[in-house]
């Protein structure tokens, strides 16, 4: 496969410092968000980063075919096959949220964000994918199943499915019923 990033420095039309400029402000722009996202698909705060990483990797290296068009749905759909791979090579792997908190991750303060994780490892994957492109990410029904190459109506299934476990799901019934009390 050859890369659009060429040891010449130029690409197909845009010179490298161009071309590293858009990507670094992008990245500036979506980091963290990425980051978010790959954190609630993948329910493992200490690997979203890393999953993060692998698929801005591959998107600088394609940077000039999707600059002009949706970049962030094109890195979601990496973010999301780069998780489908990561979780075929190693189904040992747990997808819950770890007990401990490192020092670094000052996110993990808010209690709402920990009850959503936990809430979120309760689903399956294609379940939690679906969940966090709908209402994270904010992308309809069309654009979801797009994203994860499925049919439409598999989207609202799914969705329908999570939706029930989440609804009778203890993590978040405990959480807001104390908020009554």
């Amino acid at each position: 496969m050859e890369d659009d990033i060429e040891s010449s420095g130029r690409t197909r039309g845009f010179n490298r410092e161009e071309t590293d400029a858009d990507f670094t402000a992008f990245v500036a722009a979506n980091g963290g968000r990425l980051i978010h996202i790959a954190e609630l698909i993948s329910g493992e705060p200490h690997r979203a980063a890393d999953l993060a990483q692998a698929a801005l990797e591959k998107a600088y290296r394609r940077w000039n075919r999707i600059r002009s068009d949706d970049p962030m749905a094109y890195v979601r759909k990496i973010l999301v096959n780069q998780h489908k791979t990561w979780w075929s090579r190693d189904r040992e792997r747990p997808g819950t949220v770890p007990e401990h908190v490192t020092a670094h991750d000052f996110a993990h303060e808010h209690s709402q964000r920990t009850v959503v994780l936990g809430a979120l490892a309760t689903l399956t994957k294609r379940e939690r994918h679906v969940v966090v492109l709908r209402y994270y990410a904010d992308l309809s029904e069309a654009q979801t199943a797009a994203e994860l190459g499925i049919a439409p109506g598999t989207v609202k299934s799914t969705m329908h499915r999570a939706l029930m476990k989440l609804r009778g799901s203890e993590i978040l019934t405990l959480k807001y019923s104390d908020r009554e009390s």
